[in-house]
């Protein structure tokens, strides 16, 4: 391609960030700031959007796990689960709902479908406007392949409930980078490998 592939997915990401109502983001950090713990749950690149998103939640202090982790313990009432699937009907994804649900916890939907299985199930949805795989008419045009655009536009909007839930500012940024620093000599210590870093950082 002859265009600037930096600019095009630039362009794309903010088509859709445009399109999202940031109202959303303010029941999103409510139902998290109250919860007692916080487990995410996704498939593919979805699920590493959800896994990065729990990392950064530790870091805030916060107790989170990533549902299917041989360390996540079993949701319970109160708990919120944060579900992402562009489609809304990836079915492990929809299972840890329903599972959540079931226990009497709350249900974040992360999706681009606010009709889907996942929406329905869920009390607040983060609808993000953009390309899934299944490129549906109503979707978001693309030039990336698969679910690029969506992921994307999670990493960011999660990153912004999170700093929502930090309020960061000079000292905030200076506390979480000391947190990392202290989490990564942690994870050395134990020989864990990264992606057992939820457990190193923070055990119920």
């Amino acid at each position: 391609m002859s265009d600037d592939l930096l600019e095009v997915i630039r362009s794309e990401i903010a088509g859709v960030l445009a399109g999202f109502e940031r109202a959303q983001l303010d029941s999103a950090v409510a139902e998290l700031d109250s919860a007692p713990r916080v487990f995410v749950a996704g498939a593919g690149r979805s699920g590493f959007m959800a896994s990065a998103f729990a990392m950064r939640l530790v870091h805030l202090g916060l107790r989170a796990h990533v549902v299917g982790e041989a360390t996540a313990p079993a949701t319970d009432a109160e708990d919120v689960l944060v579900a992402v699937s562009g489609s809304g009907t990836t079915g492990s994804t929809v299972r840890a709902a329903e599972e959540a649900s079931r226990a009497g916890g709350r249900v974040v939907a992360v999706t681009t479908d606010t009709d889907s299985s996942l929406a329905r199930l869920a009390h607040r949805v983060l609808a993000i406007p953009a390309a899934t795989k299944h490129r549906r008419d109503e979707e978001a045009t693309t030039v990336q392949p698969l679910s690029s655009l969506f992921d994307q536009c999670v990493h960011l909007v999660l990153d912004a409930v999170c700093l929502d839930l930090a309020h960061l500012g000079a000292e905030g940024t200076e506390r979480l980078v000391a947190l990392g620093k202290s989490l990564s000599k942690q994870v050395a210590r134990a020989g864990a490998f990264p992606g057992h870093a939820f457990a190193a950082g923070h055990r119920d």
